[in-house]
């Protein structure tokens, strides 16, 4: 009998269970890639979404740390037709292609101009794509000039402005090989492309005109990657090792006293402000120095969510897009993980300034800011610039010759 009795309540409760919606339904999974998280601000931003949303659920996918390697995963993915990956969390650079392949969905009725208006210029810039928005920008980020503003000080200088200014005093307060007066990331790869823009900017050059037409071989290009070959042949204010040199390298000569000024990104200050740096409380933040005209220009960088083509649950998706952007959870993330924010409101906020108070210089200096040439053959792009500013460098090839080839190679993919 009471076998019997427990059969009949099993059979209650099963048709109980699967009669209920609440509970029978499952959540609404989503899911992007991104590398280990450092501080855990993502893993709490996402605890608290899906608080206020119980029935989602979101999974941050611990890609490896190459930006390389997270970019060919998103596109293998795309590929298969598969979405391995609900949004996309993407770097500034790959959203030409990954836009013109149709691989992520407009987000302009969801993102409105009003909205964007609350954001830094040069991250909604470099969020479209023939004139429709896909990305909301989450992280950015910029190149800066680093100075020792007690060296500076000492001899009665302010921050450079123009770039003989910034020539000038490098040569005075330098002593090399001990002490040099500018390091950068001469590298041939992205970063030496990114430094050169930002010369390149500064003489009132480019690549592409506003038309999209090609211009890089131009008298304003060869004097700029002249001006870059200088720094190390002519002016000798930088060291000719930093043909070597990544981020981390020309970090490492600048927060061990061994340079003057270092071009470099954000993360710097906090490295350069730890116990045991030699540079502790002795560094200034300026804008890059300009030729002639008062536009100094700063390379931008960073990283926005947009959808993957392929997901089923698109709604979802904008619900978090929405809540990760935005200000209360962008300033967590920059107090738990250090990303530097992209609301133009957060460069205001007590609790950031007290955390990381050169942001007011920084907010300056993003203002400013522009994004690489938004073209779907980009890194084609970047890898033809690379090779041809790097053997400039070495002084293996002339700035006139370089240009000229290097046109002649874009203009086949273009």
């Amino acid at each position: 009998m009471k076998i019997f009795q427990y059969i009949i309540l099993f059979l209650l409760l099963e048709a109980l269970f699967f009669s209920s919606p609440s509970l029978a339904e499952e959540k609404t999974k989503i899911s992007f890639l991104w590398w280990p998280d450092p501080g855990g601000g993502f893993e709490e931003v996402i605890s608290d979404f899906e608080k206020e949303n119980p029935d989602i659920d979101v999974e941050m996918i611990k890609g490896p740390t190459s930006t390389d390697t997270r970019e060919t995963m998103y596109v293998t993915s795309f590929l298969a037709g598969e979405a391995t990956y609900d949004m996309v969390l993407m770097d500034i650079i790959w959203l030409p292609k990954f836009a013109k392949q149709g691989w992520i969905i407009p987000l302009d009725d969801w993102f409105g101009e009003e909205e964007r208006k609350e954001f830094l210029p040069g991250d909604i810039q470099g969020s479209i794509f023939e004139g429709r928005i896909y990305r909301i920008p989450l992280q950015t980020d910029a190149g800066i000039l680093y100075y020792r503003k007690d060296l500076l000080e000492q001899k009665g200088y302010s921050s450079p402005r123009t770039w003989d200014e910034f020539v000038k005093i490098s040569k005075e307060l330098q002593s090399p090989p001990s002490v040099w007066g500018f390091v950068f990331q001469g590298k041939q790869y992205e970063g030496l492309v990114c430094n050169f823009l930002e010369i390149l900017w500064s003489f009132e050059g480019d690549v592409f005109d506003e038309k999209g037409d090609l211009v890089l071989n131009s008298p304003v290009s060869a004097q700029a990657l002249k001006f870059m070959y200088d720094l190390i042949h002519t002016h000798k204010i930088t060291p000719s090792g930093v043909t070597t040199y990544e981020e981390e390298e020309s970090r490492y000569v600048f927060q061990e006293g061994h340079a003057v000024f270092c071009r470099n990104w954000p993360y710097l200050w906090s490295l350069a402000q730890k116990e045991g740096s030699t540079i502790k409380g002795k560094i200034g933040v300026a804008p890059l120095p300009y030729k002639s005209e008062e536009k100094p220009r700063a390379c931008l960088g960073g990283w926005g969510f947009g959808i993957s083509k392929f997901t089923k649950n698109k709604d979802a998706c904008i619900n978090f897009l929405k809540f990760i952007t935005s200000y209360e959870a962008q300033k967590k993330l920059h107090l738990k993980s250090g990303i530097v924010p992209t609301r133009k409101a957060l460069f205001e906020d007590k609790d950031i300034l007290d955390q990381s108070p050169f942001y007011a210089e920084l907010y300056q200096v993003l203002l400013l800011a522009r994004p690489r040439p938004v073209h779907p053959d980009y890194a084609q792009i970047s890898d033809i610039l690379r090779r041809y500013i790097h053997k400039v460098l070495l002084g293996q090839i002339s700035p006139k010759v370089a240009l000229e080839r290097a046109e002649s190679e874009i203009k086949k993919i273009k």
